[in-house]
């Protein structure tokens, strides 16, 4: 008889974190986008626009994986406003070669927070100059605090500045920051001052207007944004796009349709061909990544299905050996 097995946040939590080990989850998947034959259809997404939501449903086939997961991840904004998480969810693990479901992951968001901050460290580790030491972070939530960690993984990290609308956020980030870390983190007054001197950005909001122009970065710089990832969000100016010195995305046909890229073509500064390289490929040495320390390069992700399946994956591997969850006859 077929076994679930269940897993809490509480468990997932006990299990897994954002360490080394999840960076090298995720960069694999990468190189495993560029390499192998995965299956990822298009971004679910349903739109809730009278409570501020939406839901994104995600999946993805990767052949060297022995299950798929299929991920609903809503995420509702104005919650905080009411003492709740904006975002939440779970993720659903299926045999690869029955369709029987094998797990179910009630994560909350937990396991999304997690390979997405992985993934920023993924593109920091390919595209940003090794010897980068500090950090601007646009956003104060809890993306923006795992994006900072993630980042000293990967980096000799020594000072970040952040910045958010609410700046009272941004202040209390920065002493918080500063006391987990163990690094010089302090609050800016707006994206640009935040920006100005630093080696790596990282965006993390669901802005709708752009928060950065290509006028405001300087050579060697690298830029991740992680906010645009449905078709109304953005948070770079279509001049960065067009004028960076590398224009880098976890998919091309995702980014064309919701990332940074969508708009850039909408306002006709660059084609779908104006992609440097997937970040896979530039894993997997298909493609050059950064050139040289003076050039500004830029990564657009917008969260993809594979990262996902392989997250969720390693989670139900470590929850077994672990003897975490439950487990149930169906």
């Amino acid at each position: 008889m077929p076994r679930v097995m269940i897993l809490s946040e509480s468990d997932l939590r006990d299990c897994l974190a954002l360490d080394l080990d999840t960076v090298e989850c995720i960069e694999s998947c990468f190189f495993t986008l560029a390499t192998q034959p995965v299956v990822m259809p298009p971004i679910l997404r349903l739109d809730i626009h009278q409570h501020n939501g939406e839901v994104d449903v995600k999946t993805a086939y990767l052949p060297s994986l022995d299950s798929f997961a299929i991920k609903i991840s809503p995420g509702f904004f104005d919650n905080p406003k009411i003492g709740l998480p904006s975002t939440g969810g779970m993720m659903n693990l299926f045999s690869s070669k029955t369709g029987l479901l094998e797990a179910v992951l009630l994560d909350n968001g937990y396991l999304t927070d997690v390979r997405t901050a992985a993934a920023g460290a993924v593109a920091a580790k390919w595209l940003s100059r090794e010897n980068a030491c500090c950090a601007a972070i646009l956003g104060a939530g809890m993306q923006a605090r795992l994006q900072l960690r993630a980042l000293t993984l990967v980096r000799d990290i020594a000072s970040a500045r952040v910045w958010s609308r609410d700046a009272e956020k941004a202040r209390q980030f920065a002493a918080t920051q500063s006391l987990e870390l163990g690094i010089d983190v302090r609050a800016c007054a707006s994206p640009a001052v935040a920006i100005d001197g630093a080696d790596i950005v990282v965006s993390t909001t669901p802005s709708r207007e752009p928060l950065i122009r290509f006028r405001e970065l300087t050579a060697g710089q690298h830029l991740t944004a992680m906010g645009s990832d449905a078709e109304h969000k953005n948070e770079l100016h279509p001049d960065v796009v067009a004028n960076a010195d590398g224009y880098f995305c976890d998919r091309k046909s995702q980014v064309a349709v919701l990332g940074e890229l969508h708009h850039a073509i909408a306002a006709g500064v660059i084609g779908e061909d104006g992609v440097s390289a997937e970040l896979g490929e530039v894993i997997a040495a298909q493609k050059p990544g950064r050139r040289n320390d003076k050039e500004i390069t830029v990564c657009d992700l917008t969260g993809t299905g594979a990262q996902d399946t392989a997250i969720a994956t390693l989670a139900r591997h470590r929850a077994e050996a672990a003897g975490l969850g439950m487990n149930f006859d169906t």
